[in-house]
């Protein structure tokens, strides 16, 4: 059966490129981002990594674990990271998974029978510090993740669990937000002392709150 959101994320222990981890010990108190890779040396995958890679410092900013998922060896794995960090001029750090029983992708629901038999589709999971399933993004092996989106979803995750908003479409960091239907004009106003523009009764927004 499928994962779906607000799901409790399953734990696991496996072998990794950073030596055995227990996945909730990993994350702590922290968000995590669980995301899998069809297989070692392709080339989609390596532009991936390289860039997850890059944005390290942006996802500690944002104090978020990453965790790699890839269903070859962790030989493989080693040998794999040395070419990442020489074409895509990087440092990979974050853990990778040597996942050849398939346990965790099977546990993720990873494979897709009418995708690939074998192969892990690429999905991407982000995980709350309750360890609850907030977000997944699923793509097909052949197109690689814009992580971009990863980091915008992440910061509306994080805001609209503090506070009682609703990023808009396409919203960006900084932008205003809107506030959710069940907080009344009245008390928006109140909750919300940068002002509160009503477009529509339904349709409230407010600038985003947790930024001076």
């Amino acid at each position: 059966m499928s994962l779906r959101l607000g799901d409790e994320a399953p734990n696991f222990q496996a072998k990794t490129t950073a030596g055995d981890i227990d996945f909730y010990e990993y994350l702590g108190n922290s968000w995590g981002i669980l995301f899998s890779h069809p297989a070692d040396y392709t080339p989609v995958c390596t532009t991936e990594l390289g860039r997850t890679a890059l944005l390290n410092e942006e996802f500690a900013k944002r104090n978020v674990k990453v965790l790699a998922v890839s269903v070859d060896a962790l030989d493989s794995h080693f040998g794999w990271v040395k070419d990442i960090n020489e074409t895509q001029h990087c440092d990979v750090t974050f853990p990778i998974i040597a996942d050849e029983d398939r346990k965790v992708a099977t546990l993720y629901d990873m494979i897709h029978p009418n995708a690939s038999a074998t192969a892990t589709v690429r999905s991407l999971f982000v995980i709350g510090p309750d360890k609850k399933i907030k977000l997944t993004i699923t793509y097909p092996a052949s197109t690689g993740r814009n992580f971009h989106e990863v980091l915008r979803v992440i910061e509306s995750l994080q805001l609209t669990a503090q506070h009682s908003v609703a990023t808009p479409a396409n919203w960006e960091h900084g932008e205003d937000v809107i506030v959710v239907p069940a907080v009344s004009t009245e008390d928006a106003i109140k909750k919300f002392p940068k002002g509160v523009k009503v477009v529509k009764p339904y349709l409230r927004y407010t600038p985003q709150p947790n930024i001076d």
